[in-house]
Formats: structure tokens, C-alpha cells, sequence
């Protein structure tokens, strides 16, 4: 959302539509509306979880506009919101909106003719799933080029979009031009992530090396995920002694309105990508600590680990690699 709004060499105008689908993301974006009505656009904000009747109300409320918009922006393709969305009418010009490393998963995924299916998730149909089969088939077929439609993907992110499909990079220049740069403090960041949370690491390893982590960077703050739990997060707070902030704001307005740790620690997630360009020049140091094959859970999705391995590996390169060997420990977790 924030990459798109003022980007110097995508600016839009008319309206600007946030549908909150996760109740989880209220509080993060309970003020993000603000950020696109100070760049001169009108919002209009619709709850499509806001009880019963909800989703009815926002469907009847969108179609309209949805109908007669020359461009419509989404964010996430594999939102089952978004995917109904999509077979109630045909944008003309359709343009997916960066949404963290799904989107270089989304893009393969379209490229081979697959069905939808986020990377953590295992590959067999639940009954869900059986039931949403058509709305995600036609979702597909919307979100690829045709005669009278466009697709474009705006993202940082290596891609391997289908022919046809027009990607336009997010250099960030209006972040950096927006905001900082930041002051930046003596010790470092650490950025969570959901991986616990969707089944694919391990609890207790993950908050293992968080601690360890935190330890050898003199770590002082834990950016959270906006899906990491409350449980997991106290336990984080209480055994390192960390800081746990959950931005209101994408991490990359946060990290350049500053201020930020000299070295910021993540794991495998969009920020590898996307904080280098967002801080570029600020003499900030980014780091990535790969996700190591005994971390993950038997039942995780066979594809977890190509995956992981993929976002560390097309980082930027100047991203520095923390490699994990064995099993973790300071002295194991090291620069490559």
C-alpha cells in the first residue's frame, strides 16, 4: 500500500480503498488510512469481517465502484475476499500490489497454470477448499492477461511473471524521498516473523535463536509480525528481555522514519528485499538468518524449505547471510 501511493513513477489519483479482512490487522492499520488522505487521496475503509452481514454489505458497497474503475490495485491474490472480488466482475486493467514474498510464489504460480495455494500450505484440498475450488479458478483466470485485460505486478521482488504480464519495479524512491533519514541507534533490530504461526518452524527452536540472536547483535527491540501471537510474543519478551513493538506502519516507513538499529536481524521475509532499498544510503546493515531444515515441524509443507531458501538466496546482495549449522547456537550462527 505505502510503495504505491506517491510513487513518483506511479502516481494515482481518485480513490483509494482499504478492506480490512484480518481482525489481526486492525490494529496495525487503525491510523494507515491517514497516509494516502495526507497524499491527497479519499479513502474509503470497509470491514469485510465487521459481524454478520458484513461481507454482503461490503460486496454491495464495492461493486459499483469495482465495475466502472479503469485500474484495480489488490494486494494479496490469494485472499479468498479478494478471489471472490474477482469473479463478480473483469477489470480491464488489473495491477497486484506487492505483498511480501507471496507475490514471487503468486507469480510462479500463474506462470505454470497452478491453482492458488500459499507456499506454507500443504498441497492436498481440505473441504474448504473443495468448496471455493470454482471462485479460486475463475480468481485465476481474472488475474491473468487476456484479450481486453492487462496484469501488472509493482513490486521489489524477483518475479518470474507469465508472457504477457507487465512487472514494474518498486524502487522505493518515495519512501526515501518521504521520510528520513532515520537516526540510528548503537545496537541492532530484530524482525519476527509468523513462521511458528503457520505451522512451519518449530516453537521452542524459534525462540531459541531469537535469544541467541538477540544475544550476539546486542539485539534491544522485536519487530513483530502482524500474525505472531500474543503468547509467543510475551515468551519472546520474557525470556530475552526484548522490546516487542508491533508497528503500526509497514516496516520500511518504520525503519526510514527511524529511529533504527545500525544492523537489523531477520528472518527468510520481504524486508531482506525491501529494507536494503528503503535505507539505502543510511549506513544501516541488514542481515538474514536462513531457516535451518531440523527448525521446521514434520508437518510442514514439503515446499516450506525450497521456499525459505529461495527468499534468503535472492536477497540483494548486500544483505549478509547468517548461516545456521547444527543444531543452534551462538557460536553456530555465523556470517557467510
Amino acid at each position: 500500500m505505502g510503495q504505491t501511493v506517491g510513487e513518483p513513477e506511479k502516481s494515482l489519483s481518485g480513490f483509494f480503498f482499504f478492506w480490512q479482512t484480518d481482525p489481526v490487522v486492525g490494529g496495525r492499520w487503525g491510523g494507515g488510512p491517514q497516509l494516502p488522505r495526507d497524499e491527497g487521496l479519499t479513502v474509503h475503509w470497509q470491514e469485510a469481517r465487521g459481524g454478520r452481514g458484513a461481507l454482503v454489505r461490503t460486496l454491495r458497497r464495492l461493486a459499483g465502484p469495482l465495475r466502472s474503475a479503469e485500474r484495480v490495485i489488490i494486494g494479496d491474490p490469494f485472499s479468498r475476499y479478494v478471489q471472490l472480488l474477482l469473479t463478480l466482475f473483469g477489470p480491464r486493467h488489473l495491477t497486484v500490489v506487492d505483498d511480501g514474498t507471496a507475490t514471487m510464489e503468486f507469480a510462479a504460480q500463474l506462470g505454470r497454470g497452478e491453482r492458488l495455494v500459499r507456499w506454507h500450505r500443504k498441497g492436498s484440498l481440505g473441504p474448504r477448499e473443495l468448496v471455493l475450488a470454482p471462485v479460486t479458478t475463475l480468481a485465476r483466470r481474472r488475474l491473468a492477461p487476456a484479450r481486453g485485460r492487462t496484469v501488472e505486478v509493482f513490486t521489489s521482488l524477483p518475479v518470474e511473471a507469465p508472457e504477457g504480464v507487465e512487472v514494474t519495479e518498486n524502487s522505493y524512491a518515495w519512501t526515501r524521498a518521504r521520510f528520513g533519514p532515520p537516526l540510528l541507534t548503537g545496537g541492532a533490530d530484530l524482525v519476527g516473523t509468523s513462521l511458528v504461526e503457520t505451522g512451519v518452524v518449530d516453537a521452542d527452536h524459534y525462540a531459541r535463536v531469537v535469544g541467541e540472536l538477540a544475544r550476539a547483535h546486542g539485539a534491544t527491540r522485536y519487530f513483530a509480525h502482524r500474525r505472531e501471537s500474543a503468547e509467543k510474543l510475551h515468551r519472546i519478551a520474557v525470556e530475552t528481555g526484548l522490546q516487542v513493538v508491533r508497528p503500526e506502519l509497514p516496516l520500511e516507513l518504520v525503519a526510514r522514519r527511524g529511529p533504527v538499529g545500525r544492523t537489523i536481524v531477520s528472518f527468510p521475509s520481504t524486508v531482506v528485499h525491501t529494507l536494503p532499498l528503503a535505507l539505502a544510503g543510511t549506513g544501516v546493515r541488514v542481515a538474514v538468518c536462513e531457516v535451518a531444515p531440523e527448525w521446521l515441524r514434520a508437518t510442514a509443507s514439503p515446499r516450506a524449505q525450497g521456499f525459505l531458501s529461495g527468499v534468503t538466496g535472492t536477497a540483494a546482495h548486500e544483505v549478509d547471510r547468517l548461516t545456521a549449522r547444527g543444531t543452534p547456537s551462538v557460536d553456530r550462527l555465523e556470517f557467510g
